[in-house]
């Protein structure tokens, strides 16, 4: 037996299909379908839900809907039937999604949070990270990916093994039996920043002596040279000019980066340290690796010092600490005047994102935007002009 629903959500077609569709009813079934779609020339949605099986009968009436239909799509099949979507090569020919499991994090204590998502711990087990994107479906595979491609070439990672629904969200599920942030570990060992800066070191010089191929993943250097083309308009004409141009002189590398490395981000598990939050992976000179960190230690403090109390859940000192441990940690030959150097350049490239994010981003508080933008203006002014290059 086969049933149909029909609902209209904005521009949306979504048919619902309940039930079989096989040889004893495919031509009823294509008649409702299509008396359902006349007039409509968008793009319909067939959803899978409730459908049980479809025989080959049923997927020549898909065949005749996509024909008719330029993008149309599937989704929420069930395994069972997505397999024979998969089998038959329709999930080539066309968009067909899964159904998801669904899961509730209501309680769950809160790990982690970025710009893109929200981490959770769902038990003694498992964690979820919650995208904010309602779209984020695409953004989720390409972490997968990038995850599994970072663990195959030897960087310690998790690899998410499964996507959800979180009400109107979509998650990644992770296995990381009884692990413990960084962040968290840290709140209750102050005492040993030092050494956990120089285990995250291990993990960093991991990540940035894995070496691509060209292309391999996004280039870091390009989205710098944005920033700083940016800032450009918004300091004197030879600072700008400069600022430009040390951006465009940074070596070409193939160097992997995280991109996003921070304490929330990676997670000790059986004395095993593994990272996670891996969307953000690109390629490009470690100068790059390090102009993140400064701002997520420090520089996203300048004005407010308590930003990284409220970001890492750790006191700025704490913070500040760590930082300058990374640095002697990760150049252990260097003396203090060269450190200061790295941390200057890091700083001149974590100050130019943030004046071109704090300019492009809306903030309620129209008198910290104002001095966070002075503030990110003046140290570029004052340090620009005291570099040769920003590249180590």
């Amino acid at each position: 037996m086969f049933t149909l629903t029909v609902t209209n959500e904005d521009d949306k077609r979504i048919l619902g299909l309940a039930g079989r569709i096989d040889s004893t009813n495919a031509a009823d079934a294509e008649k409702e379908l299509t008396d359902a779609l006349e007039g409509f020339t968008g793009a319909p949605v067939l959803d899978a839900q409730d459908l049980e099986y479809i025989s080959s009968a049923g997927l020549r009436v898909v065949l005749r809907l996509k024909k008719a239909y330029d993008g149309i799509k599937i989704v929420n099949c069930s395994p069972e039937v997505y397999d024979i979507f998969e089998m038959t090569g329709f999930t080539e020919m066309m968009e067909i999604a899964r159904a998801y499991r669904r899961l509730s994090v209501e309680g769950c204590e809160v790990i982690g949070e970025g710009a893109n998502g929200k981490v959770y711990r769902i038990d003694a087990d498992t964690i979820v990270k919650v995208y904010k994107n309602h779209d984020a479906l695409a953004e989720i595979h390409n972490e997968r990916e990038l995850a599994r491609k970072a663990f195959v070439m030897g960087v310690p990672t998790a690899i998410p093994y499964d996507v959800v629904q979180v009400g109107d969200l979509y998650g990644s599920v992770f296995e990381l039996l009884n692990a413990k942030s960084f962040a968290k570990l840290m709140i209750e060992q102050p005492e040993k920043t030092e050494e956990f800066a120089k285990e995250s070191v291990d993990i960093l010089k991991t990540i940035h002596a894995t070496i691509l191929k060209p292309g391999e993943l996004p280039d870091k250097k390009a989205e710098a040279v944005v920033w700083a083309e940016f800032c450009r308009s918004h300091l004197p004409e030879e600072i700008g000019e400069k600022l430009v141009d040390m951006m465009r002189a940074i070596p070409d590398t193939l160097n992997m980066l995280h991109g996003d490395y921070h304490i929330k981000n990676i997670m000790r598990q059986n004395g095993e340290n593994l990272l996670i939050d891996m969307d953000t992976l690109s390629m490009g000179h470690p100068i790059f690796e390090f102009a993140a960190i400064y701002l997520a230690y420090v520089g996203f403090s300048c004005i407010d010092r308590d930003n990284v109390k409220r970001f890492l859940g750790i006191p700025y000192e704490q913070a500040d600490l760590f930082w300058q441990a990374t640095l002697k940690s990760y150049f252990p030959e260097a003396d203090e005047a060269t450190l200061c150097e790295i941390e200057k350049k890091a700083a001149v490239i974590g100050y130019a994102r943030l004046l071109r994010r704090t300019f492009r981003k809306a903030k309620e508080d129209e008198d910290y935007k104002a001095r966070l933008i002075a503030y990110c203006r003046n140290y570029l002014i004052e340090t620009t002009p005291t570099l040769q290059s920003l590249s180590f």
